[in-house]
Formats: C-alpha cells, sequence, structure tokens
C-alpha cells in the first residue's frame, strides 16, 4: 500500500511538472520577442518594430532650510514619484509618464506622441514634453549631480509644457526648435513661446568631450531670453557652466553657474546627444563623485529660501551610485542676497532607485 502511495505521489509530481512547463511558455503570434529587464521592463521584437517599456523613479528627500538661521523647512518626504510607459509602433513612438506622489498623484510629466518616419536628422513630437531650453534642464533629474537645479535654470528655462517640436542630430551637432504654451496661475491663460536650442561637440572621443550650446525663448513678445552653455568632460573630471539673459517686460536680468565634478572612483560622466547622463559605477563598490557649484545674478534661489532675486550662492555635494539604479546624496547650499543681505542655507539628503 505505502508503494502504491509513493508510485501515485511521483506520477502526480510528474503531471504536475509537465503542466507548469506548458503554463510557461510564451508564444507571439508576429516577430519574436526580446525581453530586457535591465533598469525597468522592455519588451520589443526582433525587427524592431514594436516595443514597450516600463519605468520610472522614486527619490525621498530630507530637507532643511534656513532664512537668516532660521529655519523655515525641516522636513522628510517624496521629492518625485514617478512611473511611464513608453514605446514604439513601427515609425512612431511615444511616452506617458506620471507623478504618483508628493500631491501631485495623476499629473502628466511627459504625455507625446513622435514621428521618427526621418531617421535621426529630423523627428517631430507632439503633446507634452521638455522644450529646449538649458543644459541642465534637459539633463534628468535622476542625472544631475547637484540634487536640485541651480537658481539660474529654475528662473530662465522653460521646462515641460503642451507643444510641437522639431529636432534633430549627427555625429556632432544637435538641434530642436519648438512652439508651446508656457501655464501662468489658475484661471489666467496661457502665454505662446517659441524656443530653439542647438549644440556642438568638437571633442568627443578617448574620454574627452567638449560641449557647446546656445539656446533662444521668446514667451507673447514679453519675455526673450538667450541662453550659452559651455561643458567639458576628461576622465573622471567633468565641468559645466550656463550664462542667461533676459529681457524681462522692458527689464534686464542675467546670471550664472559654474559647476566641477569629479569621480574619485575612476568612472567617467556619460555623455550624448547634447546632455550628460547618470555616472555608471564600474565595479560592486559602486561610484563616488564629488561636486561644487557656484551661481551668482537674478535667479530663482527659493532653494535657500530668498526667492526671485539677485544673489550669490555656493554649494558642494557627494554621492554615492551603489548601482546603476541606486543613487545616495547629500547637498549643503549657502546664498546671500546682493540687496537685502539677507542669507539662506540649504541641506538636503537624497535615496532615489530610477528603473
Amino acid at each position: 500500500m505505502k508503494f502504491t502511495q509513493q508510485k501515485s505521489a511521483l506520477a502526480a509530481a510528474i503531471m504536475l511538472s509537465s503542466t507548469m512547463t506548458i503554463a510557461g511558455t510564451v508564444a507571439s503570434d508576429g516577430a519574436d520577442l526580446i525581453i530586457k529587464t535591465k533598469g525597468g521592463l522592455e519588451v520589443s521584437t526582433t525587427d524592431k518594430q514594436y516595443s514597450v517599456k516600463l519605468g520610472g523613479r522614486i527619490q525621498y528627500d530630507y530637507n532643511r532650510a534656513e532664512l537668516n538661521s532660521r529655519a523655515d523647512e525641516d522636513q522628510f518626504d517624496i521629492r518625485r514619484a514617478r512611473l511611464f510607459v513608453s514605446g514604439k509602433i513601427t515609425d512612431w513612438s511615444y511616452k506617458a509618464q506620471f507623478n504618483i506622489g508628493n500631491g501631485n498623484g495623476g499629473s502628466p510629466e511627459d504625455l507625446y506622441i513622435r514621428y521618427n518616419g526621418f531617421g535621426s536628422k529630423a523627428k517631430v513630437t507632439v503633446g507634452r514634453q521638455k522644450m529646449p531650453f538649458g543644459l541642465e534642464e534637459l539633463t534628468s533629474s535622476k542625472d544631475i549631480s547637484v540634487l536640485e537645479r541651480s537658481a539660474i535654470t529654475e528662473r530662465y528655462a522653460i521646462g515641460r509644457a503642451d507643444g510641437i517640436q522639431f529636432s534633430g542630430k549627427n555625429s556632432d551637432f544637435t538641434y530642436a526648435i519648438a512652439a508651446f504654451e508656457e501655464s501662468n496661475a489658475p484661471n489666467s491663460g496661457d502665454d505662446f513661446g517659441m524656443a530653439a536650442r542647438v549644440t556642438y561637440t568638437p571633442v568627443n572621443s578617448d574620454g574627452r568631450i567638449v560641449h557647446l550650446g546656445a539656446a533662444y525663448k521668446d514667451v507673447s513678445n514679453d519675455t526673450q531670453v538667450i541662453g550659452l552653455e559651455l561643458a567639458a568632460a576628461t576622465g573622471s573630471f567633468h565641468a559645466q557652466a550656463e550664462f542667461a539673459d533676459a529681457d524681462e517686460n522692458g527689464v534686464n536680468a542675467d546670471g550664472y553657474y559654474v559647476q566641477l565634478g569629479y569621480i574619485v572612483t575612476g568612472e567617467s560622466r556619460p555623455y550624448k546627444d547634447g546632455k550628460f547622463k547618470r555616472v555608471k559605477p564600474a565595479g560592486k563598490n559602486g561610484a563616488l563623485e564629488l561636486v561644487l557649484r557656484y551661481e551668482d545674478g537674478d535667479g530663482n534661489y527659493s532653494d535657500v529660501e530668498l526667492g526671485n532675486t539677485n544673489a550669490t550662492a555656493w554649494g558642494a555635494g557627494i554621492n554615492w551610485y551603489a548601482n546603476n539604479n541606486v543613487r545616495l546624496g547629500l547637498n549643503y547650499t549657502q546664498g546671500e542676497d546682493n540687496d537685502s543681505k539677507n542669507d539662506g542655507k540649504e541641506y538636503r539628503a537624497r535615496i532615489q532607485l530610477s528603473f
């Protein structure tokens, strides 16, 4: 009887194993599929005609900000939490990225359709997207070396807006031209704007990069801004600077920042298509990066509680890239209003997971 029970159990196990094998089969009625799990999840056809990718980012920050040595902010909270789906359908591609935290749940960050049929030299993108102005602004928040963008970028860059953009690239140049609607305060309507950016990389080989860029924006003929970019990288050292000169309703404003970084563990900061990418560790112990930034002029210094004003600020930071997806950062920034002489400070720490 006992032997019979064992035979029955063995037969059941064989049948279950066979059933599980059949259930685990993946079939496609078209081209064979390639599944990638590095970072996010991407499924594409071998003929490269169709793809879909899921990804996102989570950034938790501790932030303490002081004005004249009195704390205005002291909190641990979500800085960004986003999910996206993107993909390709023959000559067309798309991206839908939404906020899922920090009181912005459900609001779109990116929501666009792109036509790629002309090749890399000419693409047409329609919908909500980043507009072409500023090296630091166009570098993803996952990839910037200082945890928060400079006061110069915060004041003059466009960021995301609804519009249409024509863009392209070759080995050394990138260009983008866009028309967009810039949202104002609630119920106050939208401003129509135009923007353009071009970059040139005269050196991009043997671990050395030299980047030159220029941009222009005009919003409802009331605000015109010219932006200039200069960046370089060699080995573990990288540097970038931007200058903006604006006419805002007849009032002149200008400002600049300079940023220097060094990767102690020997990696280089990646660069592609007119912007920098996140540092990728070469070893199992991760990558360590040190960064300094100085900024001066008219800008949005809200991070150090000074607001939109003419000020001077400097900051220092350290980043540890545990792997390609996890980053821990620590920044200190101090600023002074050039007119009122108010003093502002910010201490910020971040843990980031991107996928």
